[in-house]
């Protein structure tokens, strides 16, 4: 992709996206991820309806007139994206691609945060650490993401959760939001998933595509796994082997639900197909 078609489409998605955080989001996001407490701002006079307690007895006594402690919400937060860029990200049989809805979710996400003010880092994730960005502030850095998450070109196709979060509990010292957005065809991370959200505010946003879930009665087929290269062909026609890919499939979301709620983390599902922004504005309002 030459550098004018790059920065179109970077753009493309800003104007999408942020139009979201703007109007539907940036609220939302305030109201469900509050800062790290109250943090005193300034004195002025009592006016009639402010709490006594707040009535700070020094100035007062120093005036003769009663003086109020004004407290305002210490918003210094951090985002974290964990996004995984495995092989089988890339697949999609309706109008666009898994990791493509993955990067307009990540992206409104991102500027949500930047709305009030907070930080947003970034971490691309296969079976190793592909890239990590650590959080900052501003546009200029949530444009840099968006940049990342549509041309970088990972080194492996497969796919480690925990090693992924054990980087991002490494990384992260203090309490962090972190969204990891994934389809979570993967097992054996649900202990790591525990540990992580004994410290972080984690979600899960598992974006799939309809006909992952279940393989059509075509026939003889030649399957490629996205993840390990391998190619076998595939009797689709037989009850029995779409009954098995079913069961295996319906195992790993079973895992994700499972693994999350019992780690204390949030989650929520969202087909390519499907409206995200109807998913994310009703888990922000259920959390609120």
């Amino acid at each position: 992709m030459d550098t004018k078609e790059l920065l179109k489409k970077v753009r493309k998605i800003e104007i999408k996206t942020r139009r979201l955080s703007d109007h539907i989001f940036g609220g939302e996001y305030h109201s469900t991820f509050k800062g790290r407490g109250m943090t005193f701002s300034e004195v002025r006079e009592y006016q009639f309806g402010d709490d006594v307690r707040n009535i700070d007895w020094n100035v007062t006594a120093r005036y003769n007139e009663p003086f109020v402690k004004v407290f305002e919400e210490e918003r210094e937060l951090t985002m974290m994206l964990m996004v995984d860029i495995s092989g089988s990200e890339w697949f999609g049989s309706e109008e666009q691609f898994k990791n493509e809805i993955i990067t307009e979710i990540a992206a409104t996400l991102a500027f949500s945060a930047t709305q009030n003010n907070d930080k947003i880092g970034l971490i691309l994730f296969t079976d190793q650490i592909e890239l990590y960005i650590p959080p900052k502030k501003g546009r200029f850095h949530v444009l840099r993401i968006i940049r990342e998450l549509i041309e970088f070109q990972p080194k492996s196709k497969k796919t480690n959760l925990a090693e992924a979060l054990k980087f991002m509990s490494n990384v992260m010292k203090k309490k962090a939001i972190v969204f990891i957005l994934s389809d979570f065809i993967v097992d054996d991370y649900k202990q790591t998933l525990k540990i992580v959200s004994s410290k972080h505010d984690i979600t899960g946003i598992r974006i799939y595509d309809k006909r992952e879930e279940e393989i059509p009665n075509l026939g003889m087929v030649q399957i490629e796994d996205e993840e390990t290269g391998e190619s076998m062909l595939v009797n689709t026609s037989s009850q029995k082997v779409r009954m098995n890919y079913s069961n295996y499939y319906k195992e790993k979301v079973e895992y994700f639900k499972d693994s999350f709620s019992k780690s204390g983390a949030g989650s929520l599902d969202c087909r390519v197909d499907e409206s995200y922004v109807k998913k994310l504005l009703g888990y922000f309002k259920r959390r609120a």
